[in-house]
C-alpha cells in the first residue's frame, strides 16, 4: 500500500492501482491549491465537513471499479468536550495486502477502550499533532502510545510557509520520541508496509 502525503492533512493511497484521497483542503496557507495537481481518484474520504478537510472538488473521480481495500470508520470528535465546539470527527481505516492504515482526521481527544478496539491492530496511524483544533503532542504521543501501531506519521502541523498559522509544527511530538525511531523520509511517499517508528514525509515542493 502506497501513502503519498499532499500537505495538511491530505493523503493518496494506492493499492493495485485504485486510489483513494483523504481529506483534501482548500484555503490552507502557502500551500498550492491541490487541482493544480490534476489529481484523478477512484474514491474521495473526509473525517469532517471543515473547509480543509472536505474539499471534494480538489479532484476528479475515475469511473468506478474493483475496490481492494476493506475500509470501515469509528466516529470520535473534533475536540474535547464530545463534539460541542467543532462537530464529529471521523476514523477511517483502510486494510488492503495484509496492511492497515489508520486515518484519524481532527482527533481533538483520548480514545476510549471502544474506540482503540473498533480501530484494532494497525501498521500505520495517519495523525494530527498540531493543537489548537486538534490533539497537541503530547496528546497525539498518549493517542499512539494506546493505539501501538508499527508506524506514526505525523499530520496537521505548520511548516512554514505551509500549514495553519495558529497551530504548532512537528518538531514538539518528535521530540518526545528516542532520536533513533524517527525517520525523516527523503520524499512525499512511502510503502506503509515497511515502514516503523515515526516517518516524517516530505511536503513535494521541499523536495
Amino acid at each position: 500500500m502506497k501513502l503519498t502525503w499532499l500537505g495538511h492533512a491530505c493523503f493518496l493511497v494506492e493499492q493495485e492501482g485504485y486510489t483513494i484521497l483523504l481529506d483534501p483542503y482548500t484555503g490552507v496557507e502557502g500551500y498550492p491549491p491541490l487541482m493544480a495537481r490534476g489529481l484523478a481518484v477512484h474514491k474521495i474520504l473526509c473525517s469532517h465537513d471543515h473547509f480543509d478537510h472536505n474539499a471534494v472538488d480538489q479532484a476528479a473521480l475515475l469511473p468506478e471499479a474493483p475496490c481492494p481495500f476493506a475500509i470501515h470508520t469509528v466516529e470520535t470528535f473534533h475536540d474535547g468536550q464530545g463534539g460541542a465546539l467543532r462537530g464529529r470527527n471521523t476514523i477511517h481505516i483502510l486494510s488492503a495486502g495484509g496492511v492497515a492504515v489508520a486515518h484519524l482526521g481532527d482527533l481533538g481527544h483520548p480514545l476510549s477502550a471502544q474506540q482503540l478496539a473498533e480501530i484494532g491492530p494497525l501498521d500505520v496511524a495517519l495523525i494530527p499533532v498540531g493543537g489548537t483544533y486538534t490533539l497537541d503532542a503530547k496528546g497525539a504521543k498518549a493517542v499512539c502510545e494506546a493505539l501501538k501501531p508499527k508506524c506514526v506519521i505525523p499530520m496537521h502541523y505548520r511548516h512554514a510557509p505551509y500549514g495553519l498559522p495558529n497551530v504548532g509544527g512537528v518538531e514538539e511530538f518528535l521530540a518526545l520520541w528516542p532520536g533513533e525511531r524517527v525517520v525523516r523520509l527523503d520524499g512525499p511517499s512511502c510503502e506503509a508496509g515497511g515502514l516503523s517508528g515515526v516517518a516524517v514525509p516530505r511536503f513535494q515542493e521541499e523536495v
